[in-house]
This record gives structure tokens, C-alpha cells and sequence, in this order.
């Protein structure tokens, strides 16, 4: 699974050929979850509110590439929340 960035001790990844709807995964210490691209909500799993926020954020600035990138598979890194 490629590692598009990593921040705060969150890591942000997207498979090759992943299921339907777009979505990228999150891992945090012990947890896991997927976030739509489109919506930016938890689809599955759990993270704490405040981790779920910092991603939120960064998933708004980087939302379009996050989709292009998921729509072409064309991974790369993407820079994490400053």
C-alpha cells in the first residue's frame, strides 16, 4: 500500500485498485479507518476526534489530487500538515 504522506504520527496510504468509493486509509498508533475523498467522513473504522480533524484538514487542501491521484493510479507523496 503506498504511502502518500505521513504527519503527527498518522500515515496515509491508498491501495492499488481498492474498492469503491474513493477513499484513502489512516493509521494511528492502534488505529485504522477509511476516509471518503469526496465526502472527507470516516467509512470505516475509528479515530479519535482530534486526529480525524487534523486529517480532515489535510484532506481539504489536497482533496482534488486525492481524487486525481486515485482515479489515474498515479501514487505519490503528497506533503503533510504544517
Amino acid at each position: 500500500m503506498p504511502e502518500i504522506t505521513r504527519f503527527l504520527g498518522i500515515i496515509i496510504s491508498m491501495y492499488f485498485d481498492d474498492h469503491e468509493p474513493p477513499h484513502f486509509h489512516v493509521r494511528y498508533n492502534e488505529y485504522r479507518a477509511a476516509v471518503s475523498i469526496q465526502e472527507l467522513n470516516v467509512i470505516a473504522g475509528y479515530l479519535p476526534a482530534k486526529v480525524r480533524g487534523l486529517v480532515q484538514e489535510w484532506a481539504e487542501i489536497y482533496q482534488q489530487e486525492l481524487l486525481n491521484m486515485w482515479i489515474t493510479k498515479d501514487f505519490h507523496k503528497i506533503n503533510p500538515l504544517v
